[in-house]
């Protein structure tokens, strides 16, 4: 079935940000003398705001609302985030590519004001078709509601839609929606086999992303 339309996701995707989230995480966890390790951080990645800051008050033990420890993070990941856009290598040529053939959209778990930043740091909010957050959806990945979302926005049916994504909540969030899916891993987040078994393709770099390579998908 031919692909109609690709839908990427934002961080560990188009930016390299999961090394920022994590460093934030810890910085805030260690200023309370608790320590984020990388198996919380998994289960914090691809995950809307709301849940993340929950997954952050549960593994931590905190007695704070989800709101402070929301508003704590992200002030921290902005702050990395203005001294350097940490772009992945390929990222604008990947989605400017698929644009040339196909209605492109993002959608993604980061926090709203975030994905805003950096949309206009890159341009690219004048490339995609649409841009869905997150934080407008009760259930965030891996639930599929963003997906089915963005497909239903795009006008085209899922199974005709390809998402590119990194973390393995996106990556069931995908097949959850019934979607065609490349897998882009952030470095030193290895995906564990039972992911990978879920993907169509997995590409080590956005630098290896092609239309051609979407057609093969599509069959």
């Amino acid at each position: 079935m031919p692909v109609e339309a690709i839908i990427f996701d934002m961080d560990g995707v188009l930016v390299d940000s999961e090394p920022y989230w994590l460093v934030a995480r810890q910085e805030f966890a260690r200023d309370l003398g608790k320590i984020w390790t990388d198996d919380d951080q998994r289960l914090a990645m691809g995950r809307n705001t709301i849940e993340w800051a929950q997954v952050m008050r549960e593994r931590l033990h905190l007695e704070q609302s989800v709101e402070s420890i929301m508003e704590d993070v992200i002030a921290r990941v902005i702050a990395h985030y203005e001294q350097r856009l940490p772009l992945r290598p390929g990222a604008i040529e990947a989605v400017q590519a698929a644009a040339s053939a196909y209605p492109v959209a993002l959608a993604s778990g980061s926090p709203k004001r975030i994905i805003q930043r950096v949309m206009e740091l890159t341009g690219l909010n004048q490339v995609f078709h649409y841009v869905v957050y997150g934080d407008d959806f009760a259930n965030g990945k891996p639930a599929p509601d963003i997906y089915l979302a963005t497909a239903q926005l795009l006008g085209v049916p899922p199974a005709r839609c390809l998402g590119i994504e990194d973390s393995a909540n996106g990556v069931r969030s995908l097949h959850a929606a019934g979607m065609y899916i490349i897998a882009a891993p952030s470095p030193g987040f290895i995906l564990p086999p039972e992911i990978i078994a879920l993907c169509h393709r997995v590409i080590d770099s956005l630098e290896q992303f092609s239309v051609d390579l979407v057609r093969e998908i599509g069959g």
